[in-house]
């Protein structure tokens, strides 16, 4: 699937969401898109899922099955989840013994026979994952797909994508719980300033841009947790730097738990991001 020249805005003299976005996504990518709040990143699903058309520019061989699990799943709707389901398989031509597969993997046994307005946030998810996943999607859309599951469905949704990147299909998730931290291969696709971005390209930029403005900001956590706490930061649009304490002070020792900060004027070590720089945690329509 390939973006071309893409952009988007709300109105004709309103600024620009999306511009001149250009993006090949092959077979088997999974892709996590990062940025902050109102950068564009749902925009930027709901362009590549086709449910917002683009302003100008062009989505060219976009798979013919796709999933879109949103953020909000739209639970003011007359239907039992088993209802739902069975109706959503039957707008794509299925029957309803596809809704099984994803009733045992997703743990959804105890509320077939539920409402959909009773749902909790955690459970309208899982319903809103089964619907994408009906027909084996070439294409799935994820937006904030962890918030709110339960433990079983957090340790299945990575193996889900998998599988859907395994069969060939294109796998584009924003997320900021962090649940694909570590996962092989994912590719980090940063928006902001209306552009989409390779992650490490934005974070090399950031890296050789002058200081003005920013600040650099160090913390110390377990090695176990440093992929996580890495993705929570990519999610809100920073740019972490992972290294050992040992490696920020070569030859000096260092209390325990803390590491010495660098002297005044002396550049920080090449690494895979550049220094976290936190900025407005903006409240704008995207995330």
């Amino acid at each position: 699937m390939r973006l071309a020249n893409l952009s988007f805005r709300y109105a004709r003299r309103a600024p620009w969401v999306l511009r001149d976005v250009d993006l090949h996504l092959p077979p088997g990518t999974v892709a996590e898109i990062t940025g902050r709040n109102g950068a564009g990143k749902s925009t930027l699903l709901r362009l590549l899922a086709g449910v917002t058309p683009p302003t100008r520019g062009r989505i060219t061989d976009r798979p013919e099955v796709v999933g879109y699990a949103p953020e909000i799943f739209p639970v003011e709707q007359p239907f039992t989840v088993l209802a739902y389901l069975t109706r959503m398989a039957a707008i794509r031509g299925l029957r309803p013994a596809v809704i099984d597969p994803w009733v045992d993997r997703l743990g959804m046994a105890a509320l077939l026979d539920v409402p959909l307005a009773d749902l909790s946030k955690g459970s309208a998810h899982k319903v809103g994952l089964a619907q994408a996943l009906l027909a084996p999607p070439g294409l799935l859309i994820l937006d904030e797909p962890f918030s709110g599951l339960d433990a079983q469905a957090r340790a299945e949704l990575p193996r889900i994508v998998a599988d859907v990147a395994a069969a060939g299909g294109v796998v584009v998730v924003s997320d900021h719980q962090s649940g694909l931290a570590g996962y092989p291969g994912i590719r980090h696709l940063h928006v902001g300033d209306a552009t989409v971005q390779p992650a490490d390209a934005v974070a090399a930029a950031v890296d050789s841009s002058p200081a003005s403005g920013t600040v650099v900001i160090e913390i110390t956590v377990d090695a176990a947790d440093a992929e996580a706490v890495a993705g929570k930061l990519r999610a809100e649009g920073y740019q972490p730097v992972l290294r050992t304490a040992e490696a920020a002070m070569p030859g000096r020792p260092m209390p325990e738990g803390r590491e010495e900060p660098l002297p005044a004027g002396q550049a920080e070590p090449a690494g895979p991001g550049a220094p976290a720089t936190p900025g407005a945690h903006d409240a704008g329509e995207d995330r």
